[in-house]
């Protein structure tokens, strides 16, 4: 019986290339890279970054925990395409958060990516049409660079069919349901 030994390079032994990809980078590559239209990214956040995230969770927090809903930066897997995002925040369902693998866009109720210097156009154009089209029901652009706040919802295959903004920072944010409460944008 002989088997087949691939050279270097030579990827064609791999079943399913998009599996063995994201495998590798969530088994190999550490707890915070992400895959963006193929690109391996690391995530590193800066402390200004992880103060908006940190406001959003204080203030949704209390509803969160009347929803049984929990918030974190797990994984979400967009299968069929060579993306794996790693969000600066997604809220789920309570048991959906114990899940140890990924999770996908559309069992989500809010996703929330804040831009960076390095990933702002991603968050502003490749995650917001990736997160339509895999369903995310809410998707909250933070951006710092341009100090505003978009809120885009009712996702649909070419894209967010409702956008709320983008609104200047300290302009209140209302969350749609089952949030239904007011987001104060000012410390962002």
């Amino acid at each position: 019986m002989s088997t087949a030994h691939a050279s270097p390079g030579d990827y064609s032994q791999v079943p399913n290339p998009e599996q063995a990809l994201k495998y590798a980078i969530q088994h190999i590559a550490g707890d915070r890279v992400e895959i963006v239209e193929g690109v391996i990214t690391p995530v590193s956040p800066s402390w200004a970054h992880e103060t908006a995230v940190d406001l959003i969770r204080e203030q949704i927090g209390p509803r969160m925990r009347e929803l049984g809903l929990r918030a974190g930066s797990g994984n979400l897997d967009l299968p069929g395409t060579e993306n794996f995002y790693v969000p600066d925040l997604a809220v789920v369902p309570a048991e959906l958060a114990k899940t140890e693998g990924a999770l996908l866009p559309d069992q989500t109720v809010l996703v929330v990516e804040v831009t960076s210097p390095s990933n702002g156009d991603t968050d502003r154009t490749s995650k917001r049409r990736r997160y339509s089209q895999f369903g995310a029901p809410v998707y909250l652009l933070v951006d710092r660079q341009e100090r505003t706040c978009t809120l885009f919802s009712q996702p649909g295959q070419l894209g967010y069919t409702r956008v709320e903004g983008p609104h200047p920072f300290g302009t209140p944010l209302q969350l749609p349901s089952p949030f239904n409460l007011e987001l104060d944008t000012a410390g962002f």
